[in-house]
């Protein structure tokens, strides 16, 4: 990714975190492991388990994948930081990890939206579920979510690349991000800033007013089954994505829709939300929450044990 002979400013300094960066360190390294291990363990049990082959278990793979790769994206460079003296991230490598969190940001809100889809049709529409879902669809629907998450990004990375950097080169984050990097640069930000609101608002309003459709209708449908013990079962799908969809989008608008200067260690607490607490919490999430998760991942630790002993 070429960087415009009028930037002038080579390298950027991540300011990070200040204080108590040792016990930091630690915190962050023991979750980022567990964000590795979980969703790691997660894509494993749903690939090669037959029971959880179906379009939901399909779409919450590809969120596992996409939470690895969010938080690989920005945790490795925090660890390092928090070691170093003086945490430098060069103009193109900081080009380069806010491309790709960008394009993962935001094909993982967009995906969030086609799981809600995916939960309507499940409840709503049980008969023509297989129908409506079958694998193709599914496979579409996670390609487009990509896509959409690349273009966005590029139209990002694009118009960030016009800017020019001449200096101071401190970034008051522990990552690159569009709020803090907007602010360094020399060059007029507004058409910046539009294109950011414009893009960032369009995604989070058509996602969560996807998600709030589906599940109106999901809730109809609920309320009108007779029985309490189906009612439960109907709603008890949908909590654990009901809890992921709270926790990503609460971060993510707080992150966006918050002024910068204003709130920059509030914008690190919802950044760490949204990069690390949220990819850590989601497979205890959808495996404590799900019944079937929970049987196939204690069938699987039951034949692990039985081979050790």
């Amino acid at each position: 990714m070429a960087v415009g002979n009028h930037s002038s400013v080579t390298e950027f300094v991540l300011l990070g975190f200040t204080e108590l960066q040792e016990l930091l360190f630690v915190i962050f390294l023991l979750m980022y492991i567990t964000v590795l291990v979980g969703n790691l363990g997660m894509i494993i049990l749903i690939r090669t388990n037959s029971q959880l082959h179906v379009p939901m278990y399909f779409f919450l793979s590809h969120l596992s994948f996409l939470d690895v790769c969010c938080s690989s994206s920005i945790v490795p460079k925090l660890l390092s930081g928090l070691l170093a003296e003086r945490n430098v991230i060069s103009f193109n490598g900081c080009i380069i990890q806010f491309f790709f969190f960008a394009v993962l940001g935001t094909t993982e809100a967009i995906l969030l939206a086609v799981m809600a889809y995916d939960r309507y049709v499940a409840i709503c529409e049980p008969l023509h579920y297989l129908v409506a879902m079958p694998h193709e669809v599914c496979v579409q629907l996670v390609v487009f979510s990509y896509a959409a998450g690349s273009v966005n990004a590029l139209v990002h990375t694009s118009s960030l690349l016009q800017l020019t950097f001449c200096g101071p080169n401190l970034i008051n984050h522990f990552y690159c991000e569009m709020p803090p990097l907007l602010l360094l640069s020399c060059s007029d930000t507004r058409l910046n800033e539009l294109v950011m609101a414009t893009c960032v608002g369009l995604i989070i309003t058509t996602s969560v007013l996807a998600i709030v459709v589906s599940y109106a209708c999901i809730l109809l449908t609920i309320w009108s089954i007779h029985s309490a013990e189906g009612r439960h079962k109907a709603f008890s799908t949908c909590t654990s994505h009901l809890l992921a969809v709270a926790l990503f989008y609460g971060s993510a608008s707080f992150l966006y829709f918050h002024p910068f200067p204003e709130n920059a260690d509030q914008g690190k607490t919802a950044s760490l939300f949204y990069t690390l607490v949220t990819p850590m919490l989601n497979p205890f999430i959808y495996s404590l929450r799900n019944k079937e998760v929970r049987s196939t991942l204690r069938r699987a630790m039951n034949k692990l044990l039985s081979c050790l002993y």
